[in-house]
């Protein structure tokens, strides 16, 4: 089970009892804000992107949408995301519980510059129903963040 995955990940931190498991689902942004409570912006939600090789993360704000434009300016490809059983394989996660934690080796983890906002966000942790609260040096440690970029459109401006 990938929340699993994730436990025995976070253990390496002494963060894996502060995994949240709710009773509602926190699948999209709008439901993992509603079940932790707090607004859908502070939700760290993992898109999931074929590459050349395999795949990779952004983990963007809940309000922010991809810029394709800046995606091609940094990257040199379109963006072009995984599909539902593409991202269980490349990642070990099913799309609902897709996070940048207990990656298999290859699968490289940005993070967006929208999460710079806030002193805390909410990853999801390899289940529809699972989070971590974590400030952004910890989810830039426990990610292996490669690089922050900045590939989204403003918030707002979706």
């Amino acid at each position: 089970m990938s929340i699993e995955i994730v436990r025995a990940y976070l253990q390496q931190w002494a963060r894996h009892n502060d995994i949240i498991e709710s009773a509602l689902s926190t699948a999209t942004v709008a439901e993992a804000a509603a079940a932790l409570e707090v607004i859908p912006a502070r939700i760290a939600k993992s898109i999931s992107l074929k590459t050349a090789c395999g795949a990779m993360l952004i983990v963007v704000a809940g309000d922010v949408k991809l810029d394709n434009k800046k995606f091609k300016d940094y990257f040199g490809y379109k963006a072009r995301m995984l599909l539902p059983e593409e991202a269980l394989a490349f990642t070990g996660h099913a799309i609902g519980g897709v996070c940048p934690f207990g990656l298999p080796d290859g699968v490289d983890v940005y993070l967006d510059v929208s999460l710079k906002r806030f002193a805390t966000v909410f990853p999801a942790c390899g289940s529809s129903n699972s989070a971590i609260e974590l400030t952004l040096e910890e989810l830039n440690e426990y990610s292996k963040n490669k690089n922050w970029i900045d590939v989204c459109k403003s918030a707002g401006g979706c």
